[in-house]
């Protein structure tokens, strides 16, 4: 799988869990059926909060551990090119000394 398409698939499954956990707040909070239901509604709610912060953050940890493997990578290569140039520092001989020799 390309890696933008990883991190797209990513980003995607943090935007699921965080609406996950705006859910579970929500029903917690605010929604009257879910008080009604009592203990019931109090685990619903609670599912939706568990299971939001473990797909928003397990995904958050991976995309971080790839954009910082990917930036290595960059300055790894970067690197490289900068020793694989030859050096093309010259010096410069005023005329004078030319004129001397």
């Amino acid at each position: 799988m390309p890696e933008q398409t990883l991190i797209r698939l990513l980003k995607i499954s943090i935007g699921i869990g965080l609406s996950l956990l705006m859910l579970g707040i929500y029903l917690h909070n605010f929604s009257a059926y879910i008080k009604s239901l009592g203990v019931i509604g109090i685990i619903i709610s609670a599912v939706c909060i568990a299971f939001g912060l473990v797909i928003s953050l397990s995904t958050k940890m991976y995309l971080t551990f790839l954009l910082v493997k990917r930036e290595a990578e960059l300055q790894a290569s970067e690197k490289e090119k900068q020793l694989a140039a030859p050096n093309k520092t010259t010096q410069v001989v005023p005329k004078s000394v030319e004129q001397k020799k």
